[in-house]
């Protein structure tokens, strides 16, 4: 059954707004995937923060326009999933890195990070990002360094002090 005209526009709304405020895009291509695999994937995309959709390229292609991931436009064909990033960037790319494991039928083409468009080989890369939280503590350990530094440095020279104060002792002592 093909869709409305109204339908279409909806869709194209729909793929729209969640490009508009995404991180990155991935599509994949999901020839041959059972609908338990399908049903799966999106449980694991819904668990991780990423919008999952099977939308048809042409649509795709009016969706992603003035967005970001317009660099994908000419890369969208053959039977592709779309996933969108929403709450950081390597969320789509984990999600369908982890399951390309699982299932072979399932075979990463797009990736688009800031809207440049990148090789399907740098899933890897993208789905190490770190999530917000990890970089968030990232960031902590790095500006908590040096106040710790300094905290060292001058508890050493009182230490010190001790230490040479003990070894005179010890020496007087001996002596």
């Amino acid at each position: 059954m093909s869709l409305t005209l109204e339908a279409k526009k909806a869709i194209v709304d729909e793929v729209a707004v969640v490009a508009a405020s995404a991180h990155s895009a991935v599509a994949a291509e999901y020839r041959g995937m059972t609908v338990e695999e399908m049903t799966a994937l999106r449980a694991q995309a819904r668990e991780g923060g990423v919008y999952l959709r099977v939308v048809k390229n042409t649509l795709a292609r009016r969706a992603v326009e003035g967005t970001e991931f317009e660099c994908i436009k000419d890369e969208l064909t053959g039977p592709l999933i779309l996933a969108f990033s929403q709450e950081d960037p390597g969320g789509a790319a984990r999600v369908l890195d982890k399951f390309t494991k699982e299932s072979k039928n399932l075979e990463i083409k797009i990736v688009s990070l800031g809207g440049k468009l990148l090789s399907p080989a740098d899933i890897k890369a993208v789905a190490s990002l770190p999530t917000k939280d990890e970089a968030i503590a990232q960031l902590m350990s790095v500006m908590k360094a040096p106040a710790e530094k300094l905290v060292r440095t001058m508890n050493e020279v009182p230490g010190k002090m001790v230490r040479v104060l003990a070894a005179v002792k010890d020496q007087k002592e001996a002596g």
